[in-house]
């Protein structure tokens, strides 16, 4: 089992972040990801898909739950991503 089946094995949860190359707030948002120890998640690049473009275009970074649908998009915070991986995994939101 590679270690990011094992993660969403283990977190029920896949979760995909849309971004595009060389976004200043697509960096901000993996650190903030990397920060509240989010779960592992899969990025996903725009640039040059004429559909993702069309669905995200100026919405990136966005961070999506692939198993529910929801989407949480730039701006967020500490609080608010928490809040958000709380209810795609099921758990409480961790405090810090």
């Amino acid at each position: 089992m590679c270690a990011r089946t094992l993660a969403i094995w283990l977190t029920g949860t896949m979760l995909t972040l849309y971004q595009r190359d060389d976004c200043k707030l697509c960096d901000e948002a993996v650190a903030l990801l990397a920060a509240v120890r989010a779960p592992e998640f899969e990025s996903v690049w725009i640039d040059g898909d004429a559909e993702l473009e069309t669905r995200y275009g100026e919405r990136v970074p966005v961070l999506r739950d692939e198993d529910s649908g929801r989407e949480l998009g730039w701006p967020f915070d500490g609080q608010s991503l928490r809040r958000f991986l709380a209810e795609a995994t099921g758990s409480r939101p961790a405090h810090g």
